[in-house]
């Protein structure tokens, strides 16, 4: 069972890897004008698997602030996959271990968040597992090539190369959203309140991931109270 969910996993996360690879390149060429080298630039991405922050991290680096500045500003921009984990946690079987808990959560991503929460029964780690595997490295990958050879390319192909990773979140919610008339109704409120905060000068001045966690909380508290999702022991009772 553990193999099995392990080489599923593995194979879930190869276009998450072709994303990352093509993604991170950017992030490499951001790293490198931050006076990073290949390197260190390529270790950040294996320690650290947040786009958002890491982009964040590395501007402020360029414009030579400070260390506290720095941790205040990646923790704002990453708060929100303490929301991810927490959803997670309750997403993994009782049983699971400490360290398998641990092991996922060291690597909580949009994309891998996306595919471990669509799993309709509990989340195996090593279904997990294996995504990490297999899409991290990406990740590292692309940043080490964008710090190598990244400044080589024309304007043009960074520019393309960084709206990659946007069709993977489609295809993560496009499939959910014909299934559910409810999710398909969460999507396009969603976007448009993250169009509304992002020119209301109220929100416009918060960081990124601020105005998401604000985003996620209201709406997601707001679908959950509208249209709770019934449990499936509680459905199979009422269709008796």
């Amino acid at each position: 069972m553990n193999t099995r969910q392990f080489t599923r996993g593995m194979r879930v996360g190869v276009p998450i890897f072709l994303g990352y690879l093509a993604v991170s390149f950017t992030l490499g060429i951001t790293a490198k004008n931050a006076g990073l080298s290949a390197f260190q630039a390529t270790l950040t991405s294996l320690l650290v698997n947040a786009s958002a922050g890491q982009y964040a991290a590395f501007t402020l680096m360029a414009a030579q602030g400070g260390y506290l500045e720095m941790a205040l500003l990646t923790l704002v921009t990453n708060a929100r996959y303490l929301l991810m984990s927490c959803s997670l946690s309750q997403k993994l079987s009782p049983q699971t271990r400490l360290w398998q808990r641990c092991t996922v959560g060291f690597a909580v991503t949009d994309e891998m968040f996306g595919m471990a929460i669509a799993e309709r029964q509990d989340l195996s780690p090593f279904y997990y597992f294996g995504m990490m595997t297999v899409a991290m490295p990406g990740w590292a990958l692309g940043t080490f090539l964008g710090t190598s050879v990244g400044n080589i390319l024309p304007a043009s192909a960074v520019s393309a190369l960084s709206v990659g990773l946007y069709g993977m979140f489609l295809a993560v919610v496009i499939p959910a959203s014909r299934k559910s008339k409810v999710i398909l109704g969460v999507v396009a409120v969603s976007m448009g309140a993250s169009f509304l905060l992002s020119v209301l000068p109220l929100f416009a001045q918060m960081a990124e991931g601020t105005r998401l966690i604000i985003l996620t909380i209201v709406i997601s508290a707001g679908a959950a109270a509208l249209f709770p999702v019934k449990e499936e022991k509680e459905e199979a009772s009422h269709g008796a």
